[in-house]
């Protein structure tokens, strides 16, 4: 029995000819579409995957990061640091979906973490997807800081981006839970409400014109968000 080699497992399928069916063949396994959203601001090696994927199992992100680069997904890249894993330029149009998914799942966080894991950076790679479409002319950057993290928004004729730990600091920060900065990015707070619940430091009227008052949202109030 010892000499039985396990047959690899066979990938599974909805066996649909559908474009959302085989994309969901793909990524549609627990932990993979975190795992890109962890590559999307660049490449990182296995300890740091795993690290910032608190909860998953070893083997189990061996197994989805071979997957991944089998599908063209990522690949594995040698530099200084060492080996690391990068998103494809394939997989780096993940990020359009991701962020409307984002989206649409934003008033299930607006209630707060309710103990789970959370670390600030994601809150960078969420908040220009829920501002998708608004620009400024000339550009607007405003810090935002939680949890003791400090990163920039800013937004310009292209759209809004962020900017993790900048040098140098910016002039105006606003300070709140993730919760309310994510509620004030989504639509769901005002300015006054958000204002309430956290703090800035500098000129408010940058805070309006990052999240300017009666913007169009996308974002719909969910029936579980009150739960």
């Amino acid at each position: 029995m010892d000499n039985i080699k396990q047959a690899p497992r066979k990938p599974r399928s909805y066996g649909q000819f559908c474009a959302l069916a085989r994309a969901l063949d793909l990524v549609g396994e627990r932990w993979t579409l975190l795992i890109v959203r962890e590559l999307l601001p660049g490449p990182m090696r296995y300890t740091e995957l795993k690290t910032s994927l608190a909860g998953i199992a070893t083997n189990l992100l061996a197994e989805r990061l071979r997957a991944l680069e089998s599908h063209g997904i990522i690949e594995r890249r040698l530099e200084e640091a060492g080996v690391v894993y990068a998103l494809t330029p394939w997989g780096a149009g993940l990020r359009e979906p991701m962020e409307a998914l984002g989206r649409w799942g934003a008033p299930l966080v607006m209630t707060g973490q309710d103990g789970d894991a959370f670390q600030p950076r994601w809150l960078a790679l969420a908040l220009p997807g829920l501002l998708r479409g608004i620009t400024a002319t000339p550009p607007v950057e405003l810090g935002i800081e939680t949890d003791g993290f400090l990163m920039v928004l800013r937004i310009d004729e292209h759209g809004p981006s962020a900017i993790i730990q900048p040098d140098p600091r910016p002039d105006t920060v606003f300070t709140a839970a993730p919760e309310v900065v994510i509620g004030l990015a989504a639509g769901g707070l005002t300015i006054d409400q958000a204002l309430s619940l956290g703090a800035v430091r500098g000129d408010r009227e940058i805070l309006g014109k990052a999240f300017p008052p009666g913007r169009e949202t996308t974002v719909t109030p969910s029936p579980m968000a009150g739960l």
